[in-house]
């Protein structure tokens, strides 16, 4: 009993040797999978001494807090395809990701960071390039700012009495319906509910072209379209380009694009190299609206652009080799009808930017668009919010569609679309999304974020419903914005990543990851050291080290945020009532084992010569 008790002793006087670290886990509020798996970590941290409180916000409150550095912990993912290493990282340095907060706070300047992406960007050379790449990320690596989780892929999930064909896209919001085939009975209207970038559908956004949130990804890529298109592998693929030529140097590529003829806009306008120019002149002219979309090496390059007929020319100011790839984005830049832009195709790009009129420049007014026409396989019907309809650029100031309709193109230069229609449909839970998938309200559910990987694991062992994953392309990641570096390590190597893919929250569903990006991204299929893997061992040393050297202090870490919680003031405190009560506990049952042996005749304090009760006379007579 004395020997449990010892043991227990040494484990409090261990953990009190922590250092006393509270932090602060920002999730999207109603994201269930990330509820539970914040819950394992804060069980996995508390193994070394580490409190973690949760955060559960809303979408704008998370995507502010994140730019702020209101956090300690978030989850985040990088990009994926197209947009990984380059795009990713040169994002870094714009108000925009958790990495703009949290590269400061490791004392890392995220514009120099940022700025070592430009001479790969320039070299002619692809094998010079890899080598440029292995070292940058190995630097980013060894500044453990994100802990890398899993890789993500995006399911769909389709009936098949309702669907069939469908495939995966190569793009992560990119829901290619238009290509399935109708096999239901009656009306060939398919219904469905789209991953959106924060999981469950809300609201398609404004829709145009040209801007951002609330934006949808997969609703623009419906609509509109650009000059070429990612497809399986990164093949980089012809879209409203049939074909280019690229003559590249040091100084500067030019590029020839030859357009496709016979395209019209949904609002019956031709496609032509004007179109396309006068795209490129509103989002990209302006030095304000290039200063806006800086976050990609794109903008920086360009140079100038004109037609040669009806061939389009693109001048670069310097050698840009992921130019044809950065073509393939969603936004901000796909093609616009000319009849869509406020003064029509005399536009000018000053005074009647296309830009959402809720953006404010100095020399440039944000116009916005007159219509939503694009050359896409799908045109927006109209969309409903609590009973009221709303058709063209019109739409619910609540920021949330209850329901959004669109047609097919019958003109599609892609081929003939077999669905008639598009009903994307929102519901409040995920709950909610599986009874009208399983009760036949629902045709297909295409993105992640929505059911569970568990749900998914179970769909896809029932005959009734085709489940198919496009390819990993992202990593889940938490970003630490944390200044001790010693406490960033220690998070990595105590968060058990394995248990968390094989538990109940991801069932298998993905793989473990070390590292920021996923080996299937350009560049990326390198080994990076040491490895961003459980070890608990080394999380201990290095939270909790066993050699206190000569002081006896327990260190405190004050958490980025510089907000200390009660739990935090109260940690020293709770290790000393922690420490009395084990102490108090081991006095009384000494006392009690002494007062046993007293009543068997046994007494603990003989003499030690003769082995008899120790006596006042004896005491004397051994002084």
């Amino acid at each position: 009993m004395l020997r449990l008790l010892a043991l227990a002793l040494s484990a409090a006087t261990a953990r009190a040797a922590c250092k006393a670290t509270t932090l602060e886990f920002m999730y999207l509020q109603g994201d269930a999978v990330h509820a539970a798996i914040e819950d394992d970590i804060r069980a996995d941290l508390a193994e070394i001494g580490i409190t973690v409180t949760a955060k559960p916000v809303d979408k704008d409150t998370l995507n502010a807090d994140m730019v702020a550095g209101n956090y300690d912990l978030v989850f985040s993912e990088t990009y994926g395809a197209p947009y990984d290493p380059h795009s990713y990282i040169k994002s870094w340095a714009t108000q925009d990701e958790a990495f703009y907060s949290a590269l400061p706070t490791a004392g890392v300047d995220r514009d120099v960071l940022a700025a070592k992406v430009d001479p790969i960007f320039a070299d002619l050379d692809d094998a010079s390039r890899q080598t440029k790449w292995t070292a940058l990320l190995q630097e980013i690596h060894n500044e453990v700012v994100a802990l890398p989780l899993y890789g993500v892929r995006v399911p769909s999930i389709t009936r098949r009495d309702t669907l069939s064909g469908y495939t995966p896209g190569a793009q992560p919001f990119d829901y290619g319906i238009h290509k399935a085939t109708y096999v239901g009975s009656g009306s060939k209207i398919v219904k469905v509910s789209p991953g959106a970038q924060g999981g469950l559908f809300t609201t398609v956004g404004r829709l145009d072209p040209h801007g951002y949130r609330p934006n949808e990804f997969f609703a623009n890529n419906f609509v509109y379209e650009s000059l070429t298109s990612y497809g399986p592998g990164g093949a980089i693929e012809p879209a409203l380009a049939t074909s280019w030529t690229e003559t590249l140097s040091a100084t500067g590529d030019t590029y020839r694009f030859t357009l496709r003829t016979g395209v019209t806009f949904h609002d019956g306008e031709a496609f032509n190299c004007a179109a396309v120019k006068l795209n490129f002149d509103h989002v990209f002219g302006p030095p304000e609206m290039k200063d806006n979309h800086n976050w990609y090496g794109f903008v920086a390059a360009l140079k100038d652009w004109s037609c040669d007929g009806e061939v389009f020319v693109l001048n670069t100011n310097a050698h840009y080799y992921p130019l044809l790839n950065d073509l393939t984005y969603i936004r901000p830049l796909r093609m616009l009808s000319p009849a869509a832009f406020v003064g029509g195709a005399a536009s000018d790009p000053y005074t009647q930017n296309s830009c959402p009129t809720s953006w404010s420049f100095t020399d440039v007014t944000c116009a916005g668009v007159t219509a939503l026409a694009g050359t896409g396989p799908w045109k927006l019907a109209r969309r409903e919010t609590g009973g009221v309809t709303y058709t063209g650029t019109d739409y619910d100031a609540s920021g949330q569609d209850d329901l959004v309709v669109f047609e097919k193109n019958a003109n599609y230069w892609g081929g003939a679309i077999d669905i008639d229609e598009l009903h994307l449909v929102r519901y409040d839970t995920a709950a909610e999304v599986e009874t009208a998938l399983k009760n036949g309200d629902l045709d297909a559910v295409i993105g992640k974020g929505i059911l569970s990987p568990t749900t998914v694991k179970e769909l896809a062992a029932d005959g009734a419903y085709e489940v198919q994953h496009g390819e990993e392309s992202m990593v889940s990641t938490i970003i630490m914005n944390i200044a001790d570096k010693d406490v960033r390590k220690a998070v990595v190597h105590a968060v058990d990543k394995n248990a968390i893919v094989a538990g109940p929250e991801m069932s298998g569903f993905e793989s473990p990851r070390a590292q920021l990006f996923s080996r299937n991204s350009p560049y990326c299929d390198v080994l990076l050291t040491p490895a961003m893997d459980y070890d608990l061992a080394a999380a201990k040393e290095l939270n909790c080290p066993t050699d206190s050297g000569s002081s006896s202090t327990t260190p405190t870490i004050t958490t980025t945020t510089k907000k200390k919680t009660k739990k935090e003031d109260m940690n020293g405190f709770k290790y000393g009532i922690l420490f009395m009560v084990l102490f108090v506990i081991a006095l009384l049952s000494g006392l009690a084992f002494i007062v046993m042996k007293e009543k068997e005749g046994e007494p603990i304090f003989m003499d030690i010569t003769t082995k008899t009760p120790l006596t006042p006379t004896s005491k004397v007579e051994n002084a």
